[in-house]
């Protein structure tokens, strides 16, 4: 079942990084970051005050459990993770192609599954360390298409700015088989709603100080800012995802390595969204770069398995 629900938000992601892209054509990066998790947290809010105020939601997979301090020192540490690999990710999305962004990204599951071999003390087998060696390829290779657009891996600011959204990403999906492993296997055992709902609001109050002490005093001259449909598009897509991808690391058996590796097929989606919709260049060598990417983690699926 988990490994069902791995799938359907790699899906619900693809939809939810190409209205990313959308949202940021030409807009202020901060303010629409700050408006998704706005709006994020305006579909969380309904669940935390029904379960703190009513019996409506007990028993469900939407009540919210409640907690204090101990618990919620956890949940604000993983707000300013995630928040700081959306920023850096965010800026990169805007200035670099989806077709390039995507298959990055998709490497991630190899950083979460070194960080699993150091920290939880999983080994890698043969067909784990092939894809490890395909990623680093098809890394190399996705350097070369992008060449071909003017963008320089070893010198483009945003394309480190993508590196650092990555590799904070792989630290966040770590944190979060932290968080919501039982006690007994060396988690926290939160719960899954709790996490989800309240990591949004705390990001919410973050980017507020954000929009206010850092974009606000120079927003006439920068980038300015205009309202999008697309941004509510984002919310939406990266709320249902996140809450499918939580409700499966909470079940019994699921491997943090496997989920992470099935999510980043996501790419699959925003490759052909920048394709067919962003009309991007170069597409058959980044397609060849994509299989690469493709393949790697297959081999990865093949060792977890």
């Amino acid at each position: 079942m988990w490994l069902v629900l791995a799938f359907l938000s790699a899906a619900l992601l693809g939809f939810y990084d190409s209205f990313k892209k959308q949202a940021l054509n030409g807009n202020a990066v901060i303010p629409v970051l700050f408006f998704n998790t706005l709006f994020c947290s305006l579909i969380f809010l309904p669940f935390i005050l029904l379960s703190g105020f009513t019996d409506v939601l007990d028993g469900s997979i939407f009540h919210v459990a409640s907690g204090g301090w101990e618990v919620h020192k956890y949940v604000l540490l993983k707000s300013a993770i995630v928040l700081s690999s959306w920023i850096f990710g965010y800026f990169a999305m805007k200035h670099l192609p989806l077709t390039i962004v995507g298959p990055v990204n998709a490497t991630r599951p190899v950083m979460v599954l070194v960080g699993a071999l150091l920290v939880f003390g999983e080994k890698l087998n043969v067909y784990q360390w092939i894809g490890v060696i395909l990623a680093i390829i098809s890394f190399f290779f996705l350097s070369r298409s992008g060449k071909k657009e003017g963008i320089n891996f070893k010198h483009d600011k945003w394309v480190y700015f993508l590196v650092a959204a990555a590799v904070i990403g792989a630290v966040s999906g770590l944190y979060d088989k932290y968080l919501l492993a039982p006690v007994g296997n060396g988690g926290v055992g939160l719960d899954k709603m709790l996490v989800q709902s309240w990591y949004n609001i705390y990001q919410c109050f973050m980017m507020l100080a954000a929009v206010v002490f850092m974009w606000w005093p120079t927003h006439k001259h920068t980038t300015p800012f205009h309202w999008s449909w697309y941004i509510v598009g984002v919310s939406v897509f990266l709320s249902i995802a996140d809450f499918v991808y939580f409700y499966a690391l909470s079940l019994d058996g699921a491997m943090i390595s496997i989920v992470s590796m099935v999510r980043r097929g996501s790419v699959v989606v925003s490759f052909l969204f920048g394709a067919l919709v962003f009309h991007e260049k170069n597409l058959k060598r980044k397609a060849f770069d994509l299989a690469l990417v493709l393949l790697g983690l297959l081999f990865l699926w093949i060792g977890s398995n």
